[in-house]
């Protein structure tokens, strides 16, 4: 998928490729990613120096979790620990990268909504989050049988539909409505 973007007035792209994983090993991944698809987005912007600084927030609904499915949690990188602010990925142009495993071959449901973002300066404010765009992705299984949910662009009403969740996660931030562009691409 190619999910341009555009901002501080200069033109961005993400390129997302959902594959399904062969050999977790090269990965890095868990033995339990064997046949479970992984997601890479890799960020393209031409902003310099902290014109650049941008994080992904990501949020899973999943069968297997503590909501068993009825609703979004935030995705957690069980390798870092709890952290104190809602990105998974932050840097420079931060690529994105998330290969689930899982030890069981239980019937399962997950969908992923990850979102790029950036810390505004919002008239003297910090740590205030403002979205550019998103993308979803995920997987079903049934019977022992996986089936890829290819990527999908989001829209501003879906980030909208995550703020309660980043606000009760995340209460020392403040998440802004909708998408922030430049222009509709």
């Amino acid at each position: 998928m190619h999910l341009p973007f555009s901002l501080r007035g200069l033109p961005g792209v993400i390129e997302v490729t959902v594959e399904v994983t062969r050999d977790p090993t090269e990965l890095g991944a868990s033995p339990g990613a064997v046949g479970l698809p992984h997601c890479r987005a890799a960020v393209e912007f031409p902003g310099r120096g902290y014109h650049g600084l941008l994080g992904w927030i990501q949020m899973v609904r999943s069968t297997d979790n503590d909501s068993h499915g009825k609703a979004f949690e935030m995705d957690p990188l069980m390798f870092v620990g709890a952290v104190a602010h809602p990105f998974g990925f932050f840097g420079i142009t931060p690529t994105l990268f998330d290969a689930p495993g899982r030890r069981t071959n239980e019937d399962l449901d997950w969908l992923c909504h990850s979102f790029l973002s950036y810390i505004k300066d919002f008239e003297g404010e910090t740590r205030v989050v403002s979205a550019i765009t998103g993308f979803s992705w995920g997987f079903s299984r049934t019977d022992g049988v996986t089936t890829v949910e290819p990527a999908q662009r989001l829209t501003s009403a879906d980030w909208n539909g995550h703020l309660e969740l980043l606000h009760r996660d995340h209460p020392g931030w403040r998440f802004l409505d909708d998408f922030e562009m430049d222009s509709t691409l």
